[in-house]
């Protein structure tokens, strides 16, 4: 490697605040970021998001890996979309609706007040169950591979952080919020979760993280907009960042 290469490489440490488009994986977004990176440099991600989901997906460059897990404890933000009056497998649009057994009438559904008022239960330190296509590990194996299998998976109830829930928009039979959360939330257990409070049946039909940490949206770079002559003034130096 020559002096120029050498020096390169030597520079290629930082954060990237990724805007990951819906339809790919964490890892396939991290694997696109790779390519233009020189060979050999470390890089991966605090925080997965799934294929489905968008937004805020921290990648971290050479030096910046080490902060993967102080990142990944940071608060984080999300836009949320919620449809009423079914459930899903998956508790989001990756398997098909099932009806909820018992039918909501469309001139009755359930009020906006009335959900601002369930949703004050959902807020501060709750239980929660993960769903049981989650990447969490049963006797060693996968959750979502047993489910895929047709296993009844149970997964035991963990304490998460509700910093807050806002209701931004409510036309039946969708629901928009936006909540602040710890690690280890679980957008599409709030979805599985509210609908059964409500006796309506409900899935995430959406997702997009808005904010990890001092990290928003706003500052975010799209897969198209990095390349490989620009991405070094598209890191953030590991010095400026405050986990």
């Amino acid at each position: 490697m020559d002096n120029t290469a050498e020096k390169k490489f030597a520079l290629m440490n930082g954060l990237i605040v990724l805007d990951k488009p819906a339809g790919i994986t964490s890892a396939r977004a991290v694997s696109r970021v790779k390519r233009l990176l020189p060979r050999g440099t470390k890089i991966g991600h605090a925080g997965t998001l799934d294929p489905f989901a968008t937004g805020v997906l921290l990648l971290l460059v050479g030096r910046a890996t080490k902060l993967c897990e102080s990142l990944m404890d940071q608060p984080k933000q999300y836009d949320a979309t919620i449809r009423f009056g079914a459930t899903t497998a998956t508790d989001d649009p990756e398997s098909p609706p099932i009806c909820w057994p018992h039918t909501v009438a469309s001139d009755s559904p359930p009020s906006e007040e009335y959900i601002t008022t369930v949703l004050a239960h959902f807020q501060g330190e709750i239980k929660q169950a993960p769903p049981a296509f989650s990447a969490l590990k049963v006797s060693g194996r996968r959750a979502y591979d047993l489910a895929r299998q047709g296993v009844e998976v149970k997964l035991i109830p963990r304490t998460v952080v509700i910093y807050g829930i806002q209701l931004m928009e409510y036309v039946w039979p969708d629901l928009r919020l936006r909540i602040d959360c710890g690690r280890g939330t679980y957008i599409r257990a709030i979805a599985r979760d509210l609908g059964v409070a409500l006796n309506v049946g409900a899935y995430l039909t959406q997702l997009r993280r808005t904010r990890i940490g001092q990290f928003r949206i706003e500052a975010a770079r799209t897969l198209e907009q990095l390349t490989a002559q620009t991405l070094q003034s598209d890191l953030i130096p590991v010095g400026s960042i405050t986990p």
